[in-house]
């Protein structure tokens, strides 16, 4: 079993039988109330979007290996989007592992990856990748990119244009970056897999609706 819920800005809720993982649950950032981490993996891309819960399970906001609830996750720095090369890497993707299934979880980080960090995220079923630029996060461009390199079965797009969050800076709607990726989308309230492994063939995009 695997349950995706979005909320806003790169914070989704991931369920598997054993495990909870909120993923940068300070939404506060945005204006929006931050989401509870009790009992849940606590997984951060930044130390700045963690809520630092003393009723997590677990609280992981840097690069690492993990083992936690039946989940093998590995942390990988990663130069954050406005950062140049001499500062030091302040972000995080993550490789989760939970049986069959391999999930990337991209934040907001600059465009291009290493052949090293590529070879560390490996081979991805659903990649997680915020796509509403402006010289904040990845634009459509810079998202479609790395979808094309990290080459996963489903793309569940993230950080784009809401009207009810009050984002740092703008961004742009998520038709930009449907429009450089040629895949059929489908829209949901709450993505649901049940069967493992992804056996299809091609990429697909799943646009989860914020809950």
């Amino acid at each position: 079993m695997f349950e995706l819920e979005y909320k806003g800005a790169n914070c989704v809720i991931i369920t598997t039988k054993k495990a909870k993982i909120v993923v940068d649950p300070r939404l506060s950032i945005v204006g929006m109330k931050d989401v509870s981490t009790k009992d849940a993996v606590e997984l951060c891309t930044e130390s700045r979007f963690s809520v630092n819960s003393r009723d997590a399970n677990i609280m992981i906001e840097g690069p690492g290996e993990y083992g936690v609830a039946g989940l093998d996750i590995k942390g990988i720095a990663c130069q954050r989007h406005l950062d140049s090369e001499k500062d030091s890497k302040q972000s995080t993707i993550y490789r989760i592992e939970a049986g069959d299934l391999r999930v990337g979880l991209i934040g907001n980080i600059y465009e291009k990856l290493s052949d090293e960090q590529l070879e560390k995220l490996g081979v991805i079923d659903i990649l997680i990748i915020p796509v509403g630029g402006n010289g904040y996060t990845l634009d459509a461009s810079g998202a479609a990119s790395l979808v094309r390199l990290i080459d996963p079965k489903i793309v569940i797009p993230v950080h784009y244009a809401d009207s009810s969050i009050k984002y740092e800076v703008p961004q742009s709607g998520l038709d930009l970056f449907l429009s450089e990726i040629s895949a059929p989308v489908e829209k949901v309230s709450k993505y649901k897999l049940k069967q493992l492994p992804i056996t299809q063939t091609g990429l697909s995009i799943i646009e989860v609706t914020r809950s």
